[in-house]
């Protein structure tokens, strides 16, 4: 139990729901730095390497000679072990040296090497090197599209939004092993509906991955994990050989092929051999490599939870995504995984890829809510979309994301479920009804889907995966069906893995079939006015968010008919009475008829006066021209009135009591947030502005502080108040009005 109650509350922040840990290096829980990580070496003789990091070739084991072999150019090892690491680490944060430069000496490095360079740097300069060591130049995103029912129609529908909304790949996997042929199919329907030329996979076991690819299904593979310990690997059936193996088989056929890979996978599985978790991943980099892959999904993946609770272990995740790059590797950047209970802290953690701009900044946005996704939750969701596209506009980011209204949401999910079921029937499958349709097109998550046949669905996953029917049969059901886009979108899928084109470095399509891939899109940053900026129409599609409004909306809705029982009657003088004078700012009743929150002018100005008129005094009313200021209108009312005593209304609620031997600027009582002023609020305003004019001792009126009403209301707040400096006149002096009403 705490004693503090300050301590008690913060015992309870989502931060306090996660495990911390101090190092045990021994167990393999370290981020960096263990006292068990070698130090760099490389020794050559006669072309072969006889020793690196530490161990000669007599006790190498199997990544050792993997990388010694495939992975290393030894053309330029001997300068790049030669050059002082922190002279690299300063190549990469500086903007004249460009990435060519850096990646000639780093292809050079071995394991311990690569890790020695990132000692020296920041998070702060890894990121600068993180937006210069990008291989493709323009960064993208990738989707996770699962659903817990399978839902067939549900999978199409939320693949044909997340590929409207931007997303260049997009990922499923399987609750039921068996369902991975109809789960593949689905998405690719989807996406191809959304968007043509969106890159899909199923991760499954690796050869099932292969058959579906095979049958056009889909057309990257990402779940080809390598390991930084020989013991892991044995655990896993391979060997670096074997993934490069298969790395081949996928690339023989058109498949885009990217291993994975992450800090903490070595110790989670107790063979991280006493080694730091980004030396471990320094091995598998330098693997990925050898390996031919064209990149790497990196950045601890489902492992983020066990680095996270060591010192440093963000800065960590940040490094292997920056050691990837450095290798020339797409990098699919992690922040796929849930990583926080904290929303501060996953934000916080997704910063470090999102602002330098990384291959593919999510290794799979969760397009689905987190109880849905199949990949274990997610770190951004479905519900974060809103959020999402909003940090792009307010950082001029380009997250790899668009905004979509509702209305293209529910067209384009209709679209995608309509193109599900149409395939379902012609290839005999289960039938999609009407109602499942239906239900797709509005649904947040499976939870608002009716239950499927489980059994005839998995037994139609079966005749499919061992049919001949594959992505020709796919497009024959969906141009007889009249669906002639998406049709023409999976063929061209097709044509396109014939043509190799999307094998190259780090390739996409955009959204007219043209791959961009680090050939004929390079990362060409070397600083400011170099390199990816976001700008022209991508900039303006990322600034037309639904949520944004013109500004006039806001002056509009508290624009009404002007007030025809407030009037002028002439020039405004001092009061030779007991008396409270309420002045109103220059746009009151008639360029400005509510305040911010709704309030028609008339019933505030009602509620003031009863106030007054309810402790017997008298009350004048006249509008100040000069000036919009709430205290320079407070103090003209105070001055023209015969008790001293006035009170200062602006336009949009803004309210003050004020004194005539009181400096402008201060006063009795202010009450600057408009918008918790309600009538009744006014009304007591009125009645101790009336009790100061008597000389009674007065309670101020207590007013309820609402925290977030500036966060909601600063625009409206400034509109209302440059609507208002339009009426100013600095020549016109003070003007008495009648106000005609009656007391309630």
């Amino acid at each position: 139990m705490h004693k503090s109650r300050r301590f008690a509350i913060l015992a309870e922040r989502d931060i306090n729901k996660e495990t911390y840990v101090e190092p045990w290096p021994e167990a393999g829980l370290a981020v960096t730095d263990s006292p068990y990580d070698p130090q760099p070496d490389l020794r050559i003789v006669d072309g072969l390497v006889v020793a690196m990091d530490g161990r000669t070739r007599a006790d190498f084991d199997a990544l050792d000679l993997f990388i010694t072999e495939h992975s290393l150019d030894l053309d330029v090892a001997e300068e790049a072990m030669n050059t002082p690491s922190i002279e690299i680490a300063r190549m990469l944060a500086d903007i004249h040296i460009s990435r060519e430069a850096v990646h000639r000496l780093v292809v050079g490095c071995t394991p311990a090497k690569l890790c020695d360079i990132i000692r020296h740097m920041s998070v702060l300069e890894m990121m600068m090197g993180l937006a210069k060591m990008r291989i493709r130049r323009t960064p993208a995103n990738q989707a996770h599209v699962t659903n817990w029912r399978e839902h067939p129609a549900l999978l199409a529908a939320d693949a044909a939004e997340a590929a409207l909304r931007g997303f260049a790949e997009v990922e499923t996997t399987v609750r039921v092993a068996r369902n991975a042929p109809l789960n593949a199919l689905a998405v690719l329907v989807g996406t191809q509906t959304g968007r043509g030329g969106v890159l899909t996979q199923c991760a499954v076991e690796e050869a099932l991955g292969l058959r579906l690819a095979m049958k056009g299904l889909t057309s990257y593979a990402e779940t080809l994990s390598v390991y930084g310990t020989e013991q892991v690997f044995v655990d896993g059936d391979d060997t670096p050989w074997s993934k490069a193996f298969l790395a081949s088989a996928y690339a023989s056929r058109g498949i885009k092929v990217r291993f994975t890979s992450g800090t903490g996978s070595e110790a989670l599985m107790g063979q991280a051999e006493q080694k730091s978790m980004l030396y471990l991943e320094a091995r598998c980099l330098l693997v990925t490599r050898g390996a031919g892959s064209q990149g790497v999904q990196n950045g601890s993946i489902s492992c983020i939870a066990l680095p996270e609770a060591l010192p440093g272990g963000v800065r960590a995740v940040l490094a292997e995504n920056l050691l990837a790059s450095m290798l020339g590797l797409e990098v699919a950047s992690g922040n796929d995984a849930l990583a926080s209970h904290s929303a501060i802290r996953k934000s916080a953690k997704l910063m470090l890829q999102f602002i330098p701009g990384t291959d593919f900044i999510f290794s799979g946005y969760s397009a689905v809510p987190k109880r849905d996704n199949l990949f274990g939750g997610g770190n951004f969701d479905a519900e974060d979309f809103d959020d999402y596209n909003i940090l792009q506009r307010d950082m001029q980011v380009d997250g790899g994301l668009r905004p979509i209204s509702e209305d293209e949401a529910l067209a384009v999910r209709r679209q995608g479920a309509l193109a599900i079921q149409a395939v379902y029937r012609a290839l005999d499958f289960p039938p999609l009804n009407d109602e499942e349709i239906e239900a797709a097109v509005i649904a947040h998550s499976s939870d608002d889907m009716p239950v499927r046949d489980l059994i005839g669905d998995l037994a139609a996953a079966d005749r499919f995966l061992s049919s001949d029917t594959g992505m020709l049969g796919i497009v024959e059901a969906l141009n007889a069906a009249g669906f002639d886009q998406t049709a023409r979108h999976i063929l061209e899928m097709g044509r396109q893995r014939v043509a190799g084109d999307y094998l190259q470095p780090s390739a996409i399509f955009d959204r007219n079939f043209h791959v961009q891939s680090a050939i004929n899109d390079p990362n060409d940053y070397c600083g400011p006015g170099t390199g990816y900026r976001l700008e022209g129409s991508r900039w303006e599609e990322i600034q037309q968010v639904p949520q944004a409004k013109s500004p006039r909306e806001f002056i509009d809705a508290n624009i009404g008919e002007p007030l025809k029982n407030l009037t002028e009657i002439g020039p405004a003088g001092r009061g030779a009475q007991p008396e409270v004078v309420v002045a109103v700012g220059p746009a009151f009743g008639t360029a400005l008829t509510r305040t911010i929150n709704g309030l028609e002018h008339e019933d505030v100005l009602k509620a003031i006066l009863t106030g007054i008129a309810a402790e017997g005094l008298v009350a004048r009313v006249i509008k100040v021209y000069h000036s919009a200021d709430c205290a320079a209108i407070g103090h003209v009312g105070a001055r023209l009135s015969g008790s001293g005593i006035g009170i200062g209304l602006q336009s949009r609620g803004t309210t003050v009591i004020q004194k005539r031997d009181l400096a402008p600027l201060n006063n009795l009582e202010l009450f600057p947030q408009s918008p918790s002023l309600t009538l009744e609020t006014y009304e007591a305003i009125g009645r101790n502005a009336a009790r100061y004019a008597k000389g009674m001792p007065t309670v101020p009126v207590s007013v309820k502080i609402d925290n977030g009403a500036r966060l909601r209301l600063i625009v409206k707040t400034t509109l209302l108040h440059r609507r208002e400096t339009d009426e100013v006149d600095p020549n016109q002096p003070p003007v008495e009005l009648y106000f005609d009403w009656e007391p309630a």
